[in-house]
């Protein structure tokens, strides 16, 4: 997989992940609620973080062998970014749709 395919998939998985827990009503897609709390949400964000975060560590060491080690700053510039990500599906929930 190049370079440009590895990171439109990872972009694509990153907005997926980061709008799921705002659109569906399921915790983690699998347990059915009545409503689901702000908290679970921010749970399942953090989760999904996680995850996109261990498929870009899979990507990175297959391209090149080894992953690079990063600094702070890189994993609040990737949070910011996940959260950025997510504020379309904050939108549609919270202040968009009628409850």
């Amino acid at each position: 997989m190049t370079g440009t395919v590895g990171a439109l998939v990872l972009v694509a998985a990153s907005l997926l992940l980061a709008n799921l827990p705002f659109v569906s009503d399921r915790v983690f897609c699998l347990f059915p609620t009545c409503s689901k709390p702000f908290a679970i949400c921010l749970a399942e964000v953090a989760a999904g973080y996680l995850v996109v975060g261990g498929l870009a560590l899979a990507l990175e060491s297959h391209s090149h062998g080894t992953a690079y080690s990063q600094g702070w700053e890189f994993y609040v510039v990737t949070v910011a970014l996940f959260a950025v990500f997510a504020f379309p599906g904050f939108v549609y929930r919270y202040l968009w749709r009628k409850h």
